[in-house]
């Protein structure tokens, strides 16, 4: 009997693997920092909304960042609520990357930025205009390899993306229909993926009429491996900047369709880490009071979201544990925790 016993907990600890919670690979399960492996990255913080704040934030991490630049920004639907506002990102760009460009894709969907002449007019309204932007699947797509991949072994971007040396990952953190949240890995995952090849790969299985039928862990794990393709691509010459304003549930690719706020703003933080980056942001939604984050935990779980995470470390793009920096106090560590506390309801502005 005890033979027996032993046997059938060692199948299934063969069949489930481990029960280190940092090994988790369920989508809707948050993983406490406590329950991580590992070594730590770098992350700094700032409270301050605002184009210091992101200049700060960014001047921490942009060490490697040389040569012709590419900003992958998202710049929103016609009139989007809830982008980063323009005018952060040109003194960003005024200040510490004169030369740059910012670079974007076609949409999958159709909408305001489904063609380039499209687009061209959407960036139009919103503002984009005071520096270039590069649409980099205007012209053609090319394939990246996607090293240990599961789903994909290369991944097609816009053509024009090799065309830089360095690239700034400046990422409005929310919400997202699909990926239940949008941070770094999001922003190049789906972000540098042209519209009509790269996107579809991630979204839709061939041969049936539902764009989106991919989701939850598949979806993220081929979102996931379409962004390392990107990052081994630059190298130690990407970085990632995260702000945390303005988190609806749901993407800037809904614009004034997006879901009211109620998330409170926290800040902006950078890494050279892009699992880092992430997690961060995703540790301090968690600390916030229930009140505080229950539409936008209830996006991420119901989503999967968290997969987003885990497969990141498991394809080793990064680490979930991380020293936290505040820039605002001397450069004191502080936790997601301490972040949470006392934040102010969210206020239109």
């Amino acid at each position: 009997m005890k033979r027996l016993t032993i046997l059938i907990a060692a199948l299934i600890i063969a069949a489930c693997g481990t029960t280190n919670n940092s090994t988790v690979k369920d989508g809707n399960k948050y993983v406490p920092y406590e329950n991580r492996d590992g070594k730590e990255a770098v992350v700094y913080f700032t409270r301050s909304l605002s184009p210091e704040g992101l200049i700060a934030a960014y001047e921490k991490v942009g060490g490697n960042i040389t040569g012709k630049v590419g900003i992958k920004l998202h710049t929103g639907e016609q009139n989007g609520p809830n982008i980063i506002p323009r005018e952060w990102v040109k003194a960003l760009v005024e200040k510490d990357l004169p030369d740059a460009t910012i670079i974007e894709t076609n949409t999958y969907y159709r909408g305001d930025r489904y063609t380039t002449e499209a687009h061209r007019k959407t960036l139009k309204v919103n503002g984009w205009t005071f520096c270039p932007v590069d649409i980099i699947d205007e012209d053609d797509t090319l394939t990246l390899p996607v090293s240990g991949g599961k789903w994909f072994k290369k991944m097609s971007v816009g053509s024009h993306l090799t065309n830089y040396d360095s690239m700034v990952a400046l990422t409005h953190f929310k919400g997202h229909t699909q990926g239940g949240f949008g941070g770094s890995n999001k922003n190049i995952g789906i972000g540098c993926a042209d519209g009509r090849i790269g996107k579809a790969w991630i979204h839709t299985t061939p041969g049936q009429p539902n764009q989106w039928d991919i989701k939850e862990e598949e979806f993220m794990e081929r979102m996931t491996e379409s962004t390392k393709a990107t990052i081994d691509h630059f190298g130690k010459h990407v970085t990632y900047v995260n702000v945390m304003r303005n988190m609806s549930v749901s993407c800037d690719c809904e614009g004034l369709g997006a879901a009211p706020v109620v998330t409170p703003n926290v800040g902006i933080l950078s890494s050279t880490d892009i699992l880092a980056a992430d997690q961060a942001c995703i540790d301090i939604i968690y600390a916030m009071t229930a009140q505080e984050h229950h539409d936008l935990v209830e996006r991420i779980e119901t989503r999967h979201g968290l997969r987003q995470l885990s497969y990141m470390k498991e394809l080793g793009m990064g680490h979930d544990k991380y020293v936290l920096i505040d820039l605002d106090n001397g450069g004191r560590q502080i936790t997601a925790a301490d972040v949470a506390k006392g934040l102010k309801p969210f206020v239109k502005e």
